[in-house]
């Protein structure tokens, strides 16, 4: 438990699974989706993703030359427990706003 909350506890990183999960997202479309979050962030956030076996990085050739982030099997996986944390927060943490890529069952 400890090595998954070591990883998922990271702030922003629940919420990168969240939007990957419908469907694969550029860089700039996964910034979008999460108001706040910085390049940065985002970028080291997708990297410990990738290194952990969640997130896979594609390259479009392009022109332009764009990344797509998906999820791996493994990172899909992950789908049913947020869900639970989701219809969690919903009952015990009242008047908290919907966040961005919230799931719904």
């Amino acid at each position: 438990m400890a090595r998954v909350f070591q990883l998922l506890g990271k702030r922003w990183t629940g919420l990168v699974v969240a939007v990957l999960l419908p469907h694969p997202a550029h860089f700039a479309d996964l910034r979008r989706a999460i108001p706040g979050i910085s390049e940065r962030m985002l970028s080291d956030r997708l990297t410990e993703l990738g290194a952990a076996g969640l997130v896979v990085r594609e390259v479009d050739e392009g022109p332009p030359l764009r990344v797509v982030y998906g999820l791996t099997e493994a990172g899909a996986a992950l789908q049913p427990a947020l869900l639970e944390l989701g219809t969690w927060a919903e009952e015990h943490l009242p008047g908290s706003p919907p966040c961005p890529g919230e799931l719904r069952k």
